[in-house]
C-alpha cells in the first residue's frame, strides 16, 4: 500500500476511529486501526468487538493495500506533523510515514488478524434527519445505567412504529422518552436496545452534520450510516451489537393522572435547585413544597454540617398542595435536557412518579421518582 493524503484529513479520521480503541491485554489487535485502500478512498476501521467505526477519506492511491498499526500512537504522532501532504507506505507489516523532513517507521501487525466488521448489503434501512436524531438521543443517552443484573436498561430502547421513532432510557429511578416524527410511515415495525457507548459515539461523531442518516437492521446488530456528499458511498459507519432481552413496559411507569399541575420558568427553577443542592448533604435530597394558595413552589435543603437553604418561585399551579423530596441530580438532569423557557411539572402523589416536560412540545417527557420517606 502507498497513498498520499493531507495531514488534516488523516488526523480528523484518526480522531474518530480511535474513540473506541482502548488498551486490550487479551486481544492486542483491538488496539490498532485497519487502514485499507478502496477505489480512490482510504478507509479507516476500528472495533472493540461490540462497536465498530469505519470511515472513508478521498485520497490519492499510488498502490493498493492495507496496514494495521496502533491507533492511539499513530494519532498522537500524526498530530505533531506539519500541515502538509503525508505519504503512507506499507512494507512487511510496517507503516512508513513521510512528511517534509519527517521520515518514520511504525511497527504494525498482520491485517489478516484484524476482526471482520459486518457489512450490511441489500438490507432494509430507514432514513431520518441526522440532527434531529442526534439532538433527541443527547436528551436521553446519559439516563441509561450500566447494569449486570438488568442489562436491558443499560442501553437506549429504539421503537420504530408507524411514522414515529421513540427513544427511551431509564436507570429505574428516572426515565426519558423522546419522539421523532417521520415524513412517511415505516414499512415494518422494529425495536431494539442499543448499548450506551455506541449511542454516545453517534452523537460525538455525527451531531454537527446536516443531512439524512441511514439506520440498518439485523436481528442482533444495527448500523448507523452517514453518506458522503461528493460520492455515492458512506462517509462514516457505526456498527453495534444489540443488547439481548426484553425492555420493561415503560409506558406503565408514566403516570396518566396527576394531583398537581405546575407551569414554571425553567431557568429560575433550575438555578434554585442548583443553589439548594449545595446544602443537600450526602444523600442529595432537596424538598419541594407546592403551595397552591400562594401560587409558589418552595425549595429547601439542609445538612447539619453545612447549613440550610430556603427559596421560593412563583408558578401557575392547579390542583392540590403536595410536598415531595427528590435527588437534586435527577431533577437537574431532566431540566437541562429541556430547552423551552417554561416547563410543566406534574406531581401524582408524595411518593409517586413525577413528570417534567417542555411547554408546547409533546415529543419529550422526563419521569422522576421522589425519594421515599423513611
Amino acid at each position: 500500500m502507498k497513498v498520499e493524503i493531507l495531514k488534516e484529513n488523516f488526523k480528523n479520521g484518526l480522531n474518530i476511529v480511535e474513540k473506541i480503541v482502548g488498551k486490550n491485554l487479551s486481544l492486542p489487535i483491538l488496539d490498532n486501526v485497519l487502514i485499507t485502500t478502496e477505489d480512490n478512498f482510504l478507509s479507516l476501521s476500528s472495533t472493540d468487538l461490540e462497536t465498530a467505526i469505519k470511515l472513508w477519506i478521498l485520497t490519492k492511491i499510488i498502490r493498493k493495500g492495507k496496514a494495521v498499526v496502533p491507533a492511539k500512537f499513530l494519532s498522537s504522532f500524526i498530530s505533531l506533523l506539519p500541515n502538509e501532504k503525508i505519504i503512507l507506505e506499507e512494507k512487511n507489516q510496517k507503516l512508513y510515514v513521510e512528511c517534509n523532513s519527517f521520515k518514520n517507521q511504525i511497527q504494525g501487525a498482520n491485517p489478516e488478524e484484524f476482526p471482520l466488521i459486518p457489512e450490511f448489503l441489500d438490507l432494509e434501512f430507514l432514513e431520518v434527519d441526522n440532527k434531529k436524531l442526534c439532538q433527541g438521543l443527547s436528551q436521553i443517552v446519559d439516563i441509561a445505567s450500566p447494569s449486570s443484573s438488568r442489562p436491558e436498561i443499560s442501553g437506549v430502547y429504539f421503537i420504530f412504529s408507524n411514522n414515529l421513532i421513540k427513544m427511551v432510557a431509564t436507570d429505574s429511578f428516572r426515565l426519558a422518552e423522546k419522539i421523532i416524527t417521520l415524513g412517511a410511515p415505516i414499512k415494518k415495525n422494529v425495536s431494539f436496545i442499543l448499548p450506551q457507548k455506541p449511542a454516545r459515539e453517534i452523537i460525538n461523531i455525527l451531531e454537527e452534520k446536516d443531512g439524512k442518516i441511514k439506520i440498518y437492521f439485523l436481528p442482533n446488530q444495527t448500523m448507523f450510516e452517514f453518506p458522503m456528499k461528493e460520492a455515492p458511498r458512506p462517509q462514516v459507519q457505526i456498527v453495534s451489537r444489540l443488547i439481548e432481552g426484553e425492555y420493561p413496559n415503560y409506558e406503565e411507569i408514566i403516570p396518566k393522572k396527576f394531583k398537581t399541575h405546575v407551569i414554571i420558568k425553567r431557568d429560575e427553577f433550575l438555578n434554585q435547585i442548583k443553589a439548594a443542592s449545595l446544602f443537600s448533604g450526602k444523600i442529595n435530597e432537596i424538598k419541594i413544597k407546592i403551595n397552591v394558595q400562594q401560587k409558589e413552589i418552595q425549595i429547601s435543603a439542609q445538612d447539619p454540617d453545612i447549613g440550610e437553604s430556603h427559596s421560593s418561585i412563583l408558578a401557575k399551579i392547579e390542583g392540590e398542595p403536595i410536598e415531595a423530596s427528590f435527588n437534586h441530580k435527577f431533577l437537574i438532569d431532566g431540566l437541562q435536557n429541556i430547552k423551552s423557557s417554561e416547563i410543566i411539572f406534574d406531581l401524582s402523589k408524595e411518593e409517586g412518579p413525577c413528570v417534567l416536560k417542555p411547554v408546547g412540545d409533546a415529543s419529550y417527557i422526563y419521569v422522576v421518582m421522589p425519594i421515599k420517606s423513611t
